[in-house]
């Protein structure tokens, strides 16, 4: 059984894979999306996406890291999954299931589900271009606005090369509303060959005995469930071993709270520093309630020194030039 953590843009970034993996039970994790649109990305993209290539390819908690591609041309795509390879990137992972819909109108995500040939000639490219030794895998969802063409999209990435498919188990249109089909999981793996995650809808332990069950597969990759639990991958790691469970209280997961605030800090402008601060608080809300009262403290909160004070922490002013150093690494 393998649990991953999932490559949700503009939220898991280095800083959150970071303080998410040191918790325990991710197997691996993917970077947010890599945009390939029609030319050979230079080694700085990488630096800001894919931090973690420059240090061996896996996060301080040594979780190895996978690098997602989005894109429709299976020749640039090639090449830009080669060059990934080059820097490091253990696995080259291929994104068919974005539903936002500027992704999507410029041909990437999950529209390309409308055209499983486009979907197979991609991922044998991407398979060609790369080292025989580097896996090629693939996400993709069950359709764009419905799910006949579940099947023969799965295939196509099966019969291109990829080596694992995960399947987030609704359509582009069905968004994020629950439920997550996890049947239709079922059906993917009875089709394909090679190893299908379930993704979508795992909010709890509780959830995931319901998904594995319905969906027959042991792989899972966890989204916002594992953002809301940060121990959620620890919990069902230690239930499918067969030991207690102990879930994390608010005392275990304030420390990293607080190491996520200064490495945005450190990292981030403070113009976004704050909005990262709250695009976590707002999903621990849903296992924390102390999270409840911090969220209304910090939610029109925008001076990054009344959040230190809010979160008891303190912060170093870095020296002028440290922050710009720093965000162009």
């Amino acid at each position: 059984m393998q649990i991953a953590l999932a490559p949700m843009e503009g939220l898991v970034d280095e800083i959150l894979r970071d303080v998410l993996t040191r918790v325990g039970g991710i197997d691996w994790c993917v970077t947010e999306f890599i945009r390939v649109t029609e030319r050979l990305l230079p080694a700085s993209t990488y630096r800001k996406l894919a931090p973690e290539l420059f240090g061996g390819a896996q996060t301080a908690a040594g979780t190895p890291l996978r690098v997602q591609f989005l894109g429709s041309d299976p020749v640039c795509l090639g090449d830009n999954a080669a060059f990934a390879a080059e820097l490091g990137a253990p696995v080259v992972d291929l994104n068919f299931g974005c539903p936002a819909k500027t992704v999507n109108k410029s041909r990437g995500g999950a529209v390309l589900l409308k055209e499983p040939e486009l979907l197979h000639a991609i991922v044998r490219e991407v398979r060609r271009s790369v080292p025989a030794a580097i896996p090629v895998t693939a996400k993709m969802r069950l359709g764009f606005d419905h799910k006949d063409d579940a099947l023969d999209c799965a295939r196509a990435l099966a019969d291109g090369g990829a080596q694992q498919i995960v399947v987030h188990a609704r359509t582009k249109v069905e968004g994020y509303k629950p439920p997550a089909h996890w049947e239709w999981v079922a059906r993917v793996q009875e089709a394909v060959k090679v190893p299908v995650f379930a993704n979508g809808e795992v909010w709890s332990l509780e959830d995931w005995r319901r998904c594995r069950e319905v969906s027959g597969v042991e792989d899972i990759m966890l989204g916002r469930g594992l953002v809301a639990r940060p121990d959620l991958a620890r919990q069902i790691a230690a239930a499918r071993a067969g030991t207690a469970v102990v879930a994390m209280g608010w005392a275990e997961l304030l420390p990293l709270l607080h190491d996520f605030w200064l490495q945005a800090r450190r990292k981030l402008s403070p113009r976004y520093a704050p909005g990262r601060l709250k695009q976590w608080v707002g999903l621990l809300t849903r296992s924390y309630p102390e999270a409840v009262g911090l969220f209304d403290a910090i939610r029109r909160e925008n001076d990054c020194r009344r959040i230190d004070a809010l979160l008891g922490v303190a912060w170093n002013e870095p020296v002028r030039g440290e922050f710009e150093a720093a965000a162009n690494a």
